[in-house]
């Protein structure tokens, strides 16, 4: 009867074990680490707005126009109005982070020559935290305010993530590479004017 016990008892062990160890692969993802995911994007490029038709008593096109009273024409090509190089925090991290104008007004996060580790969840983060060296950085960016811009396409290369229209980008002054699964920054950067 000892016997049919302890074997029993092992048998459930072993269950259990087993049961812990793919929750754990499923829940930390370890292969990620050793893979990476590498996404390159051109700079998205907007067309400048169409002018408008001119009203009767507005000056045609041969007739100038005062400087005064006409309206700074947008930018026709991107233009860059913020940016910040990445440091290291859980993870060696490096690249640039740019907050980009486009011709038609909006904003787009692009992240250039990005270099991180793969990891379980990882987003992009804007926030109002101060970029900290060392571990007093590694998890001040849900501090205060932040927004959760999009998922990490790839740990590695060019990438653009567009800013929703009622974000208020220099609200934030830094941009975490954010591993919203144990509440880490894998690398950040602090954003500064153009």
């Amino acid at each position: 009867m000892g016997r049919v016990v302890g074997k029993s008892w092992w048998a459930g062990a072993c269950v259990l074990a087993v049961a812990v160890l793919a929750v754990g692969l499923v829940w930390f993802k370890p292969w990620a680490l050793w893979v990476d995911e590498t996404v390159n994007e051109s700079l998205p490029t907007a067309p400048a707005s169409a002018p408008a038709p001119a009203s009767p008593g507005a000056p045609s096109a041969t007739e100038p126009e005062s400087e005064s009273s006409a309206p700074p024409a947008p930018p026709s090509a991107p233009v860059t109005v913020a940016r910040g190089t990445f440091i290291s925090h859980e993870h060696a991290t490096a690249g640039t982070a740019k907050v980009v104008r486009l011709a038609d007004g909006g904003h787009v996060l692009r992240l250039e020559g990005l270099d991180t580790s793969n990891g379980p969840d990882l987003r992009v983060w804007l926030s109002d935290a101060p970029v900290k060296e060392g571990l007093a950085g590694w998890r001040v960016f849900d501090d205060g305010k932040y927004v959760n811009v999009a998922a990490l396409k790839g740990n590695k290369g060019d990438q653009n993530y567009p800013l929703p229209a009622g974000v208020d980008w220099s609200a934030y002054g830094s941009v975490s590479i954010w591993c919203d699964r144990f509440d880490v920054s894998f690398g950040a950067a602090r954003l500064e004017r153009a």
